[in-house]
This record gives C-alpha cells, sequence and structure tokens, in this order.
C-alpha cells in the first residue's frame, strides 16, 4: 500500500494547486496585477503591501490525470487504472508545482507621473515530466517488450527554490500608450534540475550467447545538476537545515539576474490591448554545486549461475557485486563541482479587451487616463499566456468578463483552456475599503465540490494599502 499512498500524494499536489495567473491579469484594482504586466495601468498614487501577506499564490496542476482517475471509487482495480493511466500518459505530460509568498512589496508615484515599484518575494517552482517508458519498465518488467529501446532520456525535471528582489518604474508616455519595466535579482536558496538526458536500454534475445537475454545500455548520458543541496548533508536536524536555507535569502546564494517588460496601448477608445514578458533571465550556479552524470554503453548477457564445490566457511560466489562492479566501469557515475547557468521559466502574457456601458463613475471626463482611453465599467477580453519549459512552451488561453461595481468593488469571470482541461472557470475580486486593499482569485471552482476530480487549481490572495488618486 505504501506505494499508492506516494502516487496519491503526488498527485494531490499537483492537483491540488494551474500554473498561470490568467485570473489576476488585467485587474489593476490590485496593485499585485503589476507584477504580471509592468506596463499596466496604475490607478493609485501609492500602495504598501502587508508584509507576508500582501500576496500568497499557490497553484499547479497534473495533465492527463487526477485523484479521482486512481482513487475514485471504481469497478475497475486499482492496479489496473494504474496501468491505464500509464499508457494513456505521454512523455510530455507533466506534474507542476508553483508558491510565491510576497515578503515585501511597495509602490509610488513620483511628480514626473512615474509609478516606481520594488518588493520581495520568495518562489518555488517545480516541474517533473511524466518518464512514460521507464514507468512502463517498472510497472510491466521487460519481459513483453523484447528489442524494444527504452528511452532513458525521458527522465526530466527542475526544482527552484529562490528569494527575488525587484525594482520597476511604469508611465504613461503618451496618450494612448503605457510602458513599464522592471529589474529582478535572483538568489537560489536550493536548485535541482535534470534535463536534455539521452539513452536506451533494450533487452533483447540472444540464442547464439551464454544466456537467452542480452541487456544493452547504449548511449547513456545523464545528468543531475544541483546547487545549496551538497552543504545541507551533515547537518543535523531540520532547525539547521532550515536556517542555512534562510541564511541564503539576503545574496548568500547563487546569484542571478532577469527583466520584466510590459506595455498597455489604447487602441480606441473601448479597446485596449496589453503585452508582457516576465523573467528574461538566468541564475549563475557556482557555490555549493555537485553534479552528478552517468555516461557509456554496457552490456549484460545474462548472469551464468556457477555451483562448484565449497568447503566449510566458504561463501557463493559474488555474481551481483560483481555486476555492479561492471556497470559502475562501463557507465560510471562521476560526482562533479562544476558551475552552471539556468535560464528562468520565461512568461509570456497578452490580451485584447472591449470595454462597453457607462463610463467609470458615470464621468465623461475619464480622470485616471488622460488620453483618449477609458475605464469602462464592463468589458470583456481575451488573454494569451505561456511559460518555457523544459520540453518546450506550455499555453493557455482565457475569456473573460470584467465588471466594476462603483469604487469599492471589482470582479471578473474566466474561462480557461490550457494543458490541464478545457473547462476551467475562474473568479477574481477586488475590494477597496477606505485605504485597505484585498483581492482573491481562484481557477477551476466547478471542481471545488470534489476537488479531487480537478487537474489544476490555483488560489492568490492579498492585502495592501493602496492611496487612491484624488
Amino acid at each position: 500500500m505504501k506505494k499508492y499512498w506516494i502516487l496519491f500524494f503526488a498527485l494531490w499536489v499537483g492537483d491540488a494547486i494551474s500554473q498561470n495567473k490568467q485570473v489576476l491579469y488585467g485587474l489593476n484594482d490590485a496593485p499585485q496585477s503589476l507584477m504580471l504586466n509592468p506596463g499596466g495601468m496604475v490607478p493609485q498614487e501609492k500602495h504598501f503591501g502587508i508584509p507576508f501577506l500582501s500576496q500568497i499564490h499557490i497553484n499547479g496542476g497534473a495533465s492527463g490525470v487526477s485523484v479521482f482517475d486512481i482513487f475514485g471509487e471504481s469497478d475497475v482495480d486499482i492496479n489496473t487504472r494504474i496501468r491505464n493511466k500509464i499508457f494513456e500518459l505521454d512523455n510530455t505530460d507533466f506534474f507542476t508545482v508553483t508558491q510565491q509568498l510576497e515578503l515585501l512589496s511597495f509602490g509610488w508615484k513620483n511628480k514626473n507621473d512615474i509609478y516606481f515599484s520594488g518588493g520581495v518575494y520568495e518562489e518555488l517552482d517545480f516541474i517533473t515530466y511524466f518518464p512514460r517508458d521507464l514507468a512502463i519498465l517498472a510497472w510491466e518488467g521487460n519481459r513483453d517488450y523484447l528489442d524494444y529501446p527504452f528511452n532513458l532520456g525521458e527522465l526530466s525535471f527542475t526544482a527552484d527554490l529562490l528569494t527575488v528582489y525587484h525594482f520597476g518604474a511604469n508611465k504613461q508616455v503618451t496618450d494612448k500608450l503605457t510602458l513599464g519595466a522592471r529589474l529582478k535579482v535572483y538568489s537560489s536558496l536550493i536548485s535541482f534540475s535534470s534535463t536534455n538526458n539521452s539513452g536506451t536500454f533494450t533487452t533483447s534475445l540472444d540464442e547464439d550467447g551464454v544466456n537467452i537475454y542480452d541487456h544493452t545500455i547504449e548511449n547513456a548520458d545523464i545528468t543531475v545538476n544541483t546547487s545549496g543541496y551538497a552543504s545541507l548533508r551533515d547537518l543535523d536536524g531540520a532547525g539547521e537545515v532550515s536556517s542555512k536555507i534562510l541564511g541564503r535569502s539576503f545574496f548568500g546564494g547563487d546569484l542571478g539576474v532577469g527583466v520584466d517588460v510590459g506595455a498597455t496601448y489604447q487602441v480606441t477608445d473601448r479597446i485596449t490591448t496589453t503585452a508582457s514578458i516576465l523573467d528574461f533571465g538566468a541564475i549563475f550556479y557556482g557555490k555549493d554545486t555537485e553534479n552528478y552524470q552517468a555516461q557509456g554503453d554496457y552490456n549484460l548477457n545474462g548472469i551464468e549461475l556457477i555451483f562448484p564445490q565449497l568447503s566449510d566457511g566458504e561463501t557463493a560466489f559474488p555474481y551481483f557485486d560483481t555486476l555492479e562492479d561492471d556497470l559502475e566501469r562501463e557507465v560510471p557515475i562521476d560526482t562533479l563541482t562544476n558551475s552552471y547557468t539556468r535560464f528562468r521559466p520565461m512568461k509570456m502574457n497578452a490580451s485584447l479587451e472591449y470595454g462597453f456601458g457607462d463610463s467609470f463613475g458615470g464621468n465623461v471626463c475619464d480622470c485616471l487616463n488622460k488620453g483618449t482611453g477609458g475605464i469602462w465599467q464592463q468589458a470583456v477580453g481575451m488573454q494569451f499566456y505561456s511559460i518555457l519549459r523544459p520540453k518546450g512552451p506550455q499555453f493557455a488561453g482565457t475569456a473573460y468578463y470584467r465588471r466594476k461595481f462603483g469604487n469599492f468593488l471589482s470582479g471578473k469571470v474566466t474561462y480557461t483552456v490550457d494543458a490541464f482541461n478545457t473547462s476551467n472557470l475562474g473568479l477574481g475580486a477586488v475590494v477597496d475599503v477606505g485605504k485597505f486593499n484585498f483581492y482573491i482569485t481562484a481557477d477551476n471552482i466547478l471542481r471545488y465540490g470534489n476537488i479531487a476530480k480537478a487537474k489544476s487549481v490555483s488560489l492568490q490572495l492579498g492585502f495592501n494599502i493602496k492611496i487612491d488618486e484624488q
């Protein structure tokens, strides 16, 4: 039963938590929407995030499988369900988890109408692809897969825990165009990655050999890079490990740099388009690195068992010790301390919105946008999102309806199609009570009645102090 609990936990983590923030994007009444588009419209004069509460974000997903698929009530045996899913999934299916906690957030507009913003947040980003061939080999064995080259290169994952320091500027440069940019400095806490692997494992009949089966590892080239892990192995207890990791938060770990850029353009007084690129940058790993590399070829023509006469005290021939020594000699696992560079998972957003209904506040003049654009009480639109991952980009498309209810409430309803499913309904709301600002967004709400059926769910919320323009 232990393997079932491990599988349940992996699926639940993937299911319970979507990889995008489509609901928050464009909800400009929430200061954190500026993190998704540095060139977004900024209605406030200043904002201050409540430390550790200004943005709490957790999301993730499992493409192609849910907890309910495996553990839901069914007349089908659980082993059969697991086997069916192993064969249904592809090597491009994935499990992903992303978590962010904003530690500090602030922003203000200067006398030249440039809105400066900055802050610090912690981020966990994890993705692993489903190694279909290796899963089949582990579950089924190789007896029924003679001459089939199991692909060792399907092993692919990245996991990063880091602190991000950022500072940016936003300005409406013309009546129709608003631009923004943000500089980021990454401080890595701990990192694991294994991508771009290769090699095959094949079992064949060898009737002319000593034994029946011929097992071959060919062109194996597998690398696992780690940073920040080696120095933790000799520490005693979780307290020392946590203290060591947290000590890297303040530029104590490997460093990197990145930029965000964004823009908003008023095509007409009712049509608005936006675009942004986030996390265009890299982290340079050189401290506390440890790399594990296995390269080579190996052929095993079975094990010929020998049963010699043994005297008292003698042991049998050490077959498996010899096999292990042969394998390590032909496909050695080298432990290195090489530095390496990894690009951050770059994200791209774009949207097109049509505003209608009354101009916000019922006035002909819109004092928030001094050009031809207006803040309309209602709007419909489309959004596009993509993120670059080790096996290629992942995409999401969203249609939405947004509405403002006076000066205190904004709401948004979204319908998203992505790698997880085609029926992702999301809701978002921003509430302003005096200078107090609260926002909350959630994805896949149709699955909340039975969250085990969801392939992805996202939750984001935050509390800020916001000083609006008068």
